[in-house]
């Protein structure tokens, strides 16, 4: 697990990006950023991870990218976890209807995965965040 321990400043600008027709470009720093301030909003209960395999890619969660999770978060219903199950760390979505508690991935590939109360289960965070590199 990764560990948040130094504070880094980075511009901020003012003016946003604009994801569709392109505009001027403004040249001045509205103020700095602290990405801690920004994405951790419980320090002490939250910790990164970097994510293995493919389960989750249909959510935009994939192999190498750096999820904070906050543990200090009651997961709902459709949210994405860290979870303990069976000797084994998992990152899936949580779903719970009258059928039972699933862990579900976010790739065709892989099957949803029932909880029963035999399973030795633990939510270990919800997911807040994910940090990717673009390739």
């Amino acid at each position: 697990m990764l560990k948040i321990n130094t504070q880094k400043h980075i511009p901020l600008y003012l003016s946003a990006i604009s994801a569709g027709f392109a505009s001027s470009a403004e040249d001045y720093i509205d103020k700095s950023i602290d990405l801690n301030e920004e994405l951790v909003k419980h320090p002490a209960a939250t910790f990164f991870v970097r994510v293995k395999g493919y389960s989750m890619i249909g959510c935009g969660i994939a192999e190498g990218d750096i999820l904070i999770v906050d543990r200090s978060l009651d997961p709902q219903n459709n949210s994405i976890i860290i979870a303990y199950l069976d000797g084994e760390f998992t990152v899936k979505r949580v779903r719970k209807d009258n059928h039972g508690f699933y862990l579900i991935p976010e790739n065709k590939n892989f099957k949803p995965i029932k909880v029963s109360d035999k399973s030795d289960f633990e939510v270990w965070g919800s997911v807040t965040y994910v940090i990717k590199k673009i390739r």
